[in-house]
C-alpha cells in the first residue's frame, strides 16, 4: 500500500506508510531495505538540515523541509535513462523530499532508492558509475518533486541545474539528488555537483552554490539513515 503523501508540517514520527512497526533485522542490508516503511519520515527527511561548513568556502548551510512525498516505485520517481541504468540492483521502494535553504534561493528534491541487490550487485553498480562516470550524464539526472502550494512549485525538469547520484556499498541504497533556482528560471547547461564544488568553477550555477546544495542535503539525508540503520541492526532479532 502506497505511504501518505507528507506536505511541510506533517506530525513528527508519522510513518510514510501506515506500518509503524519497527525493523529488527541483525545485518545493515536486511535493515536498511525495510527502512523506506520502518523509519519514521522525520527520521529519514528531517524537517531542518544543518550544514555546517557546507557551503562555498566552507560557510554554514540550513536547509528546511518543504514536502515529502508518498512512497512510490522507481518508475513512477525516475526518468526512464536512470531506471534502466538501476535495473541491474531492482528497486524495492523510492521516496523523497524537498528542501529550500534558509534564503529560499535554492531548491533541492533528495531521494533514497531502496534497491533489491546483495552487496556485490551494489559494488558492481557503484563500479560501473565510478569507471563510466555515469553520475555526470546529464541524461541520468534525477527527477524533481515540485508539488503546488510549496517554495518549490516552479521546479520542474527545466529548472534542474546540478545533481549528485551516489550508489551506496554498505547498505543497498542510491542516494540521489537535485538542485535549482528557486524562482524557476530554465537552466540551458546543467552541471555535476561535483563540477560546480570544483575550485575556480565560475557558472551561475557554481557562483550560486547549487552544486554544495545538492551535495549537501544529499549527505545529511544519507548520514541520518546510515544511523537509522546501524540502530535497526543493534535490535534483538
Amino acid at each position: 500500500m502506497l505511504g501518505l503523501g507528507l506536505i511541510g508540517g506533517a506530525a513528527t514520527g508519522a510513518w510514510l506508510t501506515g506500518d509503524s512497526s519497527a525493523g529488527t533485522a541483525k545485518s545493515p542490508y536486511t535493515a536498511a531495505r525495510a527502512a523506506w516503511h520502518s523509519v519514521p519520515v522525520d527520521t529519514l527527511f528531517p524537517r531542518t538540515l544543518k550544514g555546517r561548513g557546507a557551503g562555498p568556502g566552507g560557510t554554514h548551510r540550513t536547509w528546511n523541509r518543504v514536502a515529502v512525498a508518498a512512497d512510490s516505485t522507481c518508475k513512477d520517481g525516475l526518468d526512464p535513462l536512470l531506471l534502466t541504468t538501476l535495473r541491474s540492483v531492482g528497486c524495492e521502494r523510492m521516496v523523497r523530499a524537498t528542501y529550500t535553504d534558509a534564503t529560499r534561493s535554492a531548491v533541492t528534491t533528495v531521494g533514497l532508492v531502496f534497491t533489491e541487490a546483495d552487496a556485490s550487485g551494489m559494488q558492481a553498480l557503484r563500479t560501473r558509475f565510478t569507471e563510466q562516470k555515469l553520475g555526470a550524464r546529464k541524461d541520468l539526472m534525477p527527477r524533481t518533486y515540485a508539488p503546488e502550494g510549496t517554495p518549490a512549485a516552479s521546479f520542474g525538469n527545466g529548472q534542474r541545474a546540478s545533481w549528485t547520484v551516489n550508489p551506496l556499498t554498505e547498505i543497498p541504497v542510491v542516494v540521489l539528488s537535485v538542485s535549482g533556482f528557486a524562482d524557476g528560471r530554465a537552466v540551458a547547461e546543467p552541471q555535476p555537483a561535483a563540477d560546480a564544488m570544483a575550485s575556480g568553477a565560475g557558472t551561475d550555477i557554481a557562483q550560486a552554490g547549487l552544486g554544495h546544495e545538492a551535495k549537501g542535503v544529499a549527505d545529511r539525508v544519507e548520514r541520518g539513515l546510515r544511523t537509522a540503520v546501524a540502530e535497526l541492526t543493534e535490535q534483538p532479532g
